[in-house]
Order: structure tokens, then C-alpha cells, then sequence
């Protein structure tokens, strides 16, 4: 498969007055296009500051990120905003939706920000959201819906600009165990369909297990990369 994602010799340290904390420590990482990657570890071991780092949201102290070819560390906030609009989809412990706007407001957003017109948005996010399930939620506001719900409309808001990466940072942290499987199921199953490639962050064994790349990290280092996994998500 083609390299999608290479990371090298990547560190980030942290000062806290006369204080350094190192977060990462000499990181070496390659993803590749259509891999679903989980990177698991405790709290505290740096796996949501390598997100963050791979996503371009913090930059590294030192070495390389490169997302299909382009050097992230490199750029300039803007440049990496617009890179990360055209190529990149989140999904937050959290949710993240505006509580002021419904499911279909909330799942257009990006689209508005990629001047794409309202008719061909409104249709897209309408298709997405039927996708996830929620095709009778389209008016409803966060508010108004489950945990999983707003989740769902996360996910299609993550996904609706086609992205070929998507991120998630511990999807799954504020649901109950039955919600979680079914969250962790309909995202492995579109980015499968949609060939795209993920990158999902968690503490989780469980949750891991639906990826086929485990990526374990503990006081800012990889341990090990466990690719063990069948395309199903399970383990062999």
C-alpha cells in the first residue's frame, strides 16, 4: 500500500517554568493509505500529543511530519489550516457540535468553509446523516439527542469533505459499552467503504481491537506496532 503518513525522529518537549517535560521522545512512525491505525496508551503517555502532531494542531520541537508528501512541520498556521480542510476529518471525545444548530447545520459546516453551495451542501450533509443513521434527527439540535446520537452527527460532519484521513481522539470515552461498539462499528465500516485512511486514539483494548495497525505508546515512546490484525478489525 501506498505511505500516507511518515513521521521521523519526531519529539516535543514541553517547559513548565524551569521544568522540561518531555511529551515525545524520538518518534519513528510510517501509516499507510487505507490503514486503520489505533495509538493506545494511558493517560499521560502521549498519545493524544502525537495526535496533535500528526493533525498539525501543536508543532513538534523537532523532526519530520509528512502527510502525503508534504512536510506539516514546515507550514505556517494558514497553510497547515488549509491542508488540514482539504485532507483531514476529526472526531472528538466531546462531540464539538454548536448547540445552537441542528444535526443538518452542524454537518454542513465544513462545507461552508470550502465554499461549496448550500443546495449540493445541504444534499450531501442530508446523505451522510441518513448514512449514520439519523435521517430522522436532521432538525434536531445536540440537546435534543443521545450521547451516540451526537456522536453520529459528529462522524458525518468528520467525514462529510471526504477526507483521506480521519482522526479520532478517544470517540468513544463519554459512551456506554453497547453505544461504543456501535459507534466503533459505523466508523470502521465508512472508512473502509470510502478507502480513507484512520487514525483513532484511545485507551482502550477493546476499542483498539477494530483497527488491524495498534501502535503502543508509554512516556512519549512507541513500545511496539502490533499488526496482527485481520481486514475484519478482529484479531487473528
Amino acid at each position: 500500500m501506498e505511505e500516507i503518513i511518515r513521521v521521523n525522529n519526531l519529539r516535543k518537549v514541553y517547559r513548565m517554568g524551569e521544568e522540561k517535560v518531555i511529551a515525545l521522545d524520538n518518534i519513528n512512525l510510517t501509516i499507510k493509505k487505507g490503514e486503520l491505525c489505533s495509538i493506545l496508551g494511558t493517560s499521560g503517555s502521549g498519545k493524544s500529543t502525537l495526535l496533535n502532531m500528526l493533525a498539525g494542531l501543536e508543532k513538534p520541537s523537532k523532526g519530520e511530519i509528512i502527510i502525503k508528501g508534504k512536510h506539516l512541520e514546515k507550514m505556517n498556521e494558514n497553510q497547515v489550516t488549509k491542508f488540514r480542510q482539504r485532507n483531514i476529518g476529526f472526531v472528538f471525545q466531546s462531540y464539538n457540535l454548536l448547540p445552537n444548530l441542528n444535526a443538518l447545520e452542524n454537518v454542513t459546516l465544513p462545507l461552508i468553509f470550502a465554499g461549496i453551495p448550500r443546495a449540493k451542501r445541504e444534499k450531501k450533509a442530508r446523505e451522510i446523516l441518513n448514512a449514520v443513521g439519523l435521517g430522522n434527527r436532521l432538525f434536531h439540535k445536540p440537546s435534543q439527542m443521545s450521547g451516540g446520537q451526537q456522536q453520529r452527527v459528529s462522524i458525518a460532519r468528520a467525514l462529510v469533505s471526504d477526507p483521506e484521513i480521519l482522526f479520532a481522539d478517544e470517540p468513544t470515552g463519554n459512551l456506554d459499552t453497547k453505544t461504543t461498539l456501535e459507534i466503533m462499528e459505523l466508523i470502521t465500516n465508512m472508512v473502509k467503504e470510502n478507502a480513507q485512511t484512520l487514525i483513532l486514539v484511545t485507551h482502550d483494548v477493546e476499542t483498539a481491537s477494530f483497527v488491524n495497525k495498534v501502535i503502543y505508546v508509554q512516556d512519549g515512546k512507541i513500545l511496539k506496532i502490533n499488526e496482527k490484525f485481520s481486514e475484519e478489525g478482529k484479531k487473528e
